[in-house]
């Protein structure tokens, strides 16, 4: 696949405002006490208005959510508005009430129907959001719409993240030259349900929404899914996918899938990149297992081991405790000889047949922020990623004074 796009450290994305038929916005509306940005609006000009997205599944949501579920429905999306600095989470019929009066503001400056704007909101749970300061940040945010206004939309959607996260693709072919962008926040309560943050992804490929729907789902279920930064599932996860349509080009299922989820993995790593407090970012790649859904069971048991994870940041390769996370997965989800374990990290494998085999310290730990960790089932032929961060002091202390 040709594509053109940054990395983490790269010059940011043009991110919602990649692929033609987009405008953003992104301003502070005073919601946050820092007087930083926290109000974010993207549109989509068309000529198509499809839409769809996935959503946390956590039994507790945002009223965000509630509305947003509604709104995709039939599949058609003109516009989404974000903001941080407030969940609207825990908020009974009230906070469901200033949704509504959100998506009609929405509505109402851009002349479509609130039915078709889709709302997202992140930030402290509990506490309604002062809706007639968020209503006239909507003003605020429609005059400054503008096709290059995606990385400011990036940016107010921020939370605890330290760096805007974007990122794009663009891809020709036979059928036209199509683009897919898109924007993402979240450094902390990152852990898979379909989706596990904000997100906002856009394309100018034509794209009916049948292929739109199945091409988010795959995406985000091999990329968002298989991040576990923390095991703490968010309220409000919404990922989004705007299709505008205006470059005329139309992919075929596959191609266009393989574009989305390029972007997503793009958005994935930045996340885990900006976990909050981390020093390391670490892959643990499950392979030879009987079933995909078995490695994902297993990298995810290691991924939530705070045992693993804070030695990790004590640059302690202790595969012993890879191992006793290997062992909590029931057979009846991943089948494996606890004989045959074989454990390498970053290359040295520490662990052969379910003993120790090169010593832990010709591992290296220190050195680089990327830890890789291979875990051999012995048991089948699938192979499964699962990215996480290693545990330190200043993710306790960032969370103990979250809310502060």
């Amino acid at each position: 696949m040709s594509q053109t796009a940054t990395d983490t450290l790269g010059t940011p994305s043009p991110g919602v405002t990649a692929a033609a038929g987009f405008r953003a916005a992104g301003v502070t509306a005073g919601l946050k006490a820092s007087g930083r940005p926290d109000l974010a609006l993207v549109v989509n000009d068309g000529p198509l208005q499809v839409g769809t997205a996935v959503f946390t599944t956590n039994r507790v949501v945002g009223a965000p959510v509630v509305w947003s579920r509604q709104v995709v429905a039939d599949s058609t999306v003109s516009a989404v508005v974000l903001n941080s600095g407030g969940a609207n989470v825990c908020t009974g019929p009230d906070g469901f009430a200033d949704v509504h009066r959100t998506a009609e503001k929405v509505a109402d400056v851009l002349g479509i129907s609130a039915g078709d704007v889709v709302v997202a909101s992140t930030g402290l749970i509990g506490e309604r959001l002062p809706i007639d300061v968020l209503l006239a940040g909507v003003d605020v945010a429609a005059d400054a719409l503008s096709p290059d206004g995606g990385p400011d939309a990036a940016v107010s959607i921020m939370t605890t993240d330290t760096v805007a996260k974007t990122a794009h693709v663009t891809i020709p072919g036979d059928f036209g030259t199509f683009t897919v962008g898109g924007m993402a926040k979240g450094a902390g309560m990152l852990a898979p349900g379909l989706a596990t943050m904000l997100c906002v992804l856009t394309t100018d490929a034509v794209v009916d929404a049948a292929t739109a729907h199945d091409a988010l789902r795959a995406a985000t279920a091999q990329t968002f899914d298989r991040v576990d930064s923390d095991g703490c599932m968010s309220t409000s996860d919404t990922v989004a996918l705007l299709v505008s349509g205006a470059s005329g080009a139309t992919p075929d299922p596959a191609g266009f899938g393989a574009a989305l989820t390029a972007v997503c993995a793009q958005l994935a790593r930045q996340l885990v990149a900006d976990a909050e407090g981390a020093t390391h970012d670490i892959a643990i790649t499950v392979t030879n297992a009987e079933t995909e859904d078995a490695a994902v069971a297993v990298g995810r048991a290691v991924a939530r081991s705070n045992l693993f994870k804070a030695a990790i940041f004590g640059n302690d390769p202790n595969w012993g405790r890879v191992l006793a996370q290997v062992g909590t997965v029931p057979e009846s989800v991943a089948a494996f000889d606890p004989e045959l374990l074989d454990v390498s990290i970053n290359g040295v494998q520490v662990c052969r047949a379910g003993g120790a085999h090169a010593p832990r310290t010709d591992v290296d730990l220190a050195s680089a922020r990327e830890v890789h960790v291979l875990v051999d089932l012995h048991a089948g032929t699938e192979t499964a990623t699962i990215w996480t961060n290693d545990l330190t002091h200043d993710y306790v202390h960032e969370n103990s004074a979250y809310s502060t």
